[in-house]
């Protein structure tokens, strides 16, 4: 069996890359790929699923130690997920086999720069209406000393509108099956305090700077 290259070790690869790329080209490629993951990813999940249409979500995470890797997250709902950051979230259809973009975040910084400007580039119009969808109803509470959101709501309904659909939140559809969950197996935990972490246990030693990252 082929070894296959470590993150670590195609990003040091990367890094020593003198070429320059299309930018054209590699948009392309990340595109078709991220594409052809989702499907496998709805395909793989056609058997686990009972229901006809459900939820294929992509998150981008960036890796913690070494720099410039981006992650690709793939998974399957039942239900429309929670909303954030650098998501795309999409309605998949077993029997036809299609997929329907349901929304798409940018990052946390043009989600904010977005959602503040009056006008935007007709390319960057669904993206700010999904951006302001997210953050309307959160407001700052002095009493918790946090911000909260006062219509959690109003996203879903917002998604739901746009493409005519009548899925569930993640919420709405755990209180619509929670019997059916406990019968099954799950039980209900009330929810408990957290602790606060203890920063003490924090050496300095062990924190790694990202940017200067070690492969072997």
């Amino acid at each position: 069996m082929r070894k296959r290259k470590t993150a670590g070790a195609l990003s040091l690869q990367a890094s020593r890359d003198l070429t320059k790329y299309d930018p054209l080209e590699i948009g392309h490629a990340l595109t078709e790929d991220v594409v052809e993951q989702i499907r496998i990813c709805g395909e793989r999940h056609e058997k686990i699923f009972n229901e006809t249409e459900y939820c294929v979500i992509l998150v981008v995470a960036s890796d913690p130690l070494i720099k410039g890797v981006r992650r690709h997250k793939y998974a399957a709902f039942l239900y429309l997920p929670m909303p954030r950051p650098q998501q795309s979230v999409f309605l998949y259809n077993k029997i036809s086999k299609s997929l329907k973009r349901l929304w798409s975040m940018p990052d946390a910084r043009v989600m904010a720069t977005i959602t503040d400007l009056p006008t935007v580039a007709k390319k960057w119009q669904e993206t700010q209406g999904w951006c302001k969808a997210f953050y309307h109803g959160w407001k700052y509470s002095k009493e918790q000393d946090k911000w909260i959101n006062t219509t959690p709501s109003y996203f879903f309904d917002y998604i739901r509108h746009q493409h005519s659909i009548k899925m569930p939140s993640e919420t709405e559809y755990l209180n619509a099956n929670r019997e059916k969950l406990i019968e099954a197996g799950c039980k209900d935990f009330p929810t408990g305090l957290t602790e606060a972490f203890d920063f003490s246990k924090v050496a300095v030693n062990k924190v790694i700077d990202p940017n200067n990252s070690v492969v072997e």
